[in-house]
């Protein structure tokens, strides 16, 4: 213990000084930029723009998502459906968010589309509805696209409505059970609504427009209301007799939001498989 705690002498440390200093200095300045370059290069490589949905108006950098929680395995997409309503534009239409709800398929009986919306009711202090309302219908054909199809499309405010879409031996009214008939139709696609009305407070038609129950187009004959009942909004779209054997007429469903002269609306579109009538 006596020779490890032996001092040195004055000259012997100032050398030991001149060795070590320079160490102390020199290192960290000949690693700086090696050390700072990377990480700045790392977190500019980290920046990235977020994905845009459709918006046939709104600038490029602008993003939106749906305000409407709750949906079953959407499909995103940036391509929304036409709009068939005929009122002109408006400068500030834009659509906020689209995506295929669901993609072409059949919904065969005990096989229905089924996409469910959670809102919270009511949606809207009085006086407005506190569900989802239907504000307006709209229709409209396509044989352009790949594949052509013909469109019905049911526009609400408040919110969108979860609903079943189905093929049914024929339309039964809410309520009171009677049959609705549906002439000149090859089948009958079912739409109900849940969580919905189609009324407004005062008792009176929420609906603003609407084509003619007699559509006439290949694929969508006709349409049919089935009930504004408790919560439940049901229609009825009469599928017309393709050339071919084939009986099963797929179906897919848009869901688009957006603002129109001035109101949020927010529509599904049910699209028809107009390929058979080509």
């Amino acid at each position: 213990m006596g020779g490890l705690m032996r001092p040195r002498s004055a000259r012997s440390g100032a050398r030991l000084a001149e060795q070590v200093a320079p160490r102390r200095v020199l290192v960290p300045l000949a690693l700086l930029p090696v050390v700072v370059v990377p990480v700045v290069l790392a977190l500019a490589a980290c920046t990235t723009q977020a994905p845009i949905p459709g918006d046939t108006h709104a600038s490029p950098t602008s993003t939106a998502s749906p305000t409407t929680p709750g949906s079953s395995t959407p499909t995103p997409t940036t391509t929304p459906p036409p709009d068939d309503e005929p009122a002109p534009p408006d400068d500030g239409d834009r659509v906020i968010s689209s995506r295929i709800a669901k993609d072409w398929g059949w919904p065969g009986p005990g096989e229905p589309y089924r996409v469910a919306h959670e809102n919270e009711v009511p949606i809207a202090p009085p006086p407005a509805p506190p569900l989802p309302y239907l504000y307006s219908i709209a229709a409209g054909a396509h044989p352009s696209d790949n594949p052509p199809y013909n469109q019905l499309s049911f526009r609400f405010q408040n919110g969108f409505p979860s609903y079943d879409i189905e093929y049914v031996p024929k339309l039964i009214a809410d309520g009171s059970g009677a049959n609705i008939p549906m002439p000149g139709t090859n089948a009958i696609l079912r739409v109900v609504f849940r969580q919905a009305q189609a009324h407004l407070e005062n008792g009176t038609s929420s609906i603003v427009s609407a084509p003619a129950p007699v559509i006439g187009y290949p694929a969508i004959t006709r349409y049919a209301s089935g009930g504004d009942f408790e919560g439940y909004v049901s229609y009825g779209i009469g599928v017309g007799r393709p050339a071919d054997t084939n009986p099963q007429t797929r179906v897919r469903v848009y869901e688009v939001e957006k603002i129109e002269l001035g109101r949020h609306l927010y529509v599904v579109a049910i699209q028809i498989d107009a390929t058979p009538w080509r």
